[in-house]
């Protein structure tokens, strides 16, 4: 009798787990698609999931997929059973597919990166012919390289901002100081955060140069800048060019550990913007510290203002702040976007905006992905 009932409510957790799956599926599914070039794993699970970032808790349930993660052009895609999608294999001849556009990214991925520290870096002391700045077979004049050797590649990176909470970032001069008043007109209008924390500098790479002459005591390294860099300038530092700095697969997926309600949100816009939409790269201050990886989907959300009661408050004054106060109401916390992560350190991340409602500004918090499928929580500044 007990194996019975063990049968039983085996056949009906598959048949509510079925049920559950079903419901992910969009209404305005295609029967079938064949993938192709160009495509990304989240425009394919778009076509089938109302959560694109829930395609691998489907596919993976297929036992016809050898590898559900590697998705290929030529591939035909269809809904096969209630509860999962089914893959034909097709002639796989081209790379497989990734969760993002690397054409929007790839600068991010071969150009930035965030570090603890840098001022214990080799550095640039002088350009050939004593130039302001040099870029394109021209030769620059490095100290601190321990023991460089010819045809060793250095990247030149230049410090550009600093990331550290309560405010967002500031911009660095030439020497990784902050720019006096910088960005002040637009800094302190955002969204307040009671988190104080470093996150860490932002390096931009510049250029790439190869040692071609180290002086006999080994105090100056000559080395040839690559013809397709940027200009550099004395005070820019070096480091390794490292063979693959950065991933080429993503695939979207929800948080593996819950985030702090308001403790993770947007720091920068790419391009200097103070707000950005779809298929723009954004800076977030959360990482691997936060259990945040490459393909991690979350979603941007407005904190909802604090504004005058029209009746009971009648004033001249301002209206709407982000802080409480006597007499004012708290509207709604108001969801924006959903982003992919697709470079995460240990204190911040990149990710991309992939499909949103409207423009994600700095300051704006992030939560699960789920929490934009008409949530209204509100978002906690501490």
């Amino acid at each position: 009798m007990f194996k019975h009932f063990r049968t039983a409510a085996a056949v009906a957790f598959l048949t509510l787990a079925a049920y559950a799956t079903a419901q992910e599926l969009a209404g305005d599914h295609p029967d079938t698609y064949v993938v192709q070039k160009g495509d990304t794993l989240w425009d394919i699970s778009a076509r089938f999931l109302k959560k694109p970032w829930l395609w691998p808790e489907i596919w993976q349930a297929n036992p016809q997929i050898a590898n559900p993660h590697l998705i290929y052009p030529g591939d035909i895609i269809s809904l096969a059973y209630l509860d999962r999608v089914a893959v034909q294999p097709g002639p796989r001849q081209e790379a497989p597919l990734t969760g993002l556009p690397l054409a929007d990214i790839e600068p991010f991925l071969r150009n930035m990166r965030v570090v603890d520290s840098f001022e214990e870096l080799p550095y640039v002391a002088g350009l050939q012919e004593d130039r302001l700045r040099a870029f394109g077979d021209l030769d620059l004049y490095a100290v601190g390289l321990q023991a460089p050797q010819l045809g060793q590649r250095y990247a030149v990176v230049r410090p550009t901002r600093l990331y550290d909470e309560p405010r967002p970032s500031s911009d660095l001069d030439r020497r990784g100081k902050r720019t006096l008043g910088e960005g002040s007109l637009w800094k302190q209008t955002e969204v307040p955060n009671e988190h104080s924390d470093f996150l860490g500098y932002e390096l931009e790479q510049m250029s790439v140069g190869t040692v071609t002459a180290v002086d006999a005591e080994g105090n100056i390294t000559t080395l040839k800048l690559e013809g397709d860099g940027r200009e550099v300038r004395a005070g820019d530092r070096l480091i390794p060019v490292e063979a693959q700095p950065y991933d080429l697969q993503f695939f979207p997926h929800p948080p593996r550990t819950p985030l702090v309600d308001g403790k993770v949100r947007v720091i920068s816009v790419a391009d200097t913007l103070s707000r950005g939409g779809e298929h723009d790269v954004v800076a977030v201050s959360g990482g691997r510290r936060e259990g945040l990886d490459n393909g991690t989907v979350l979603s941007i959300w407005r904190p909802g203002s604090y504004r005058l009661d029209p009746l009971k408050s009648p004033s001249s004054r301002i209206e709407e702040t982000r802080k409480p106060g006597q007499g004012r109401n708290k509207l709604p916390d108001q969801y924006t976007a959903h982003v992919m992560l697709f470079k995460t350190y240990e204190k911040v991340s990149y990710g991309l905006i992939m499909k949103g409602s409207a423009p994600s500004r700095v300051g704006y918090f992030l939560r699960d992905p789920d929490a934009g499928q008409g949530s209204t929580a509100t978002a906690s500044l501490h």
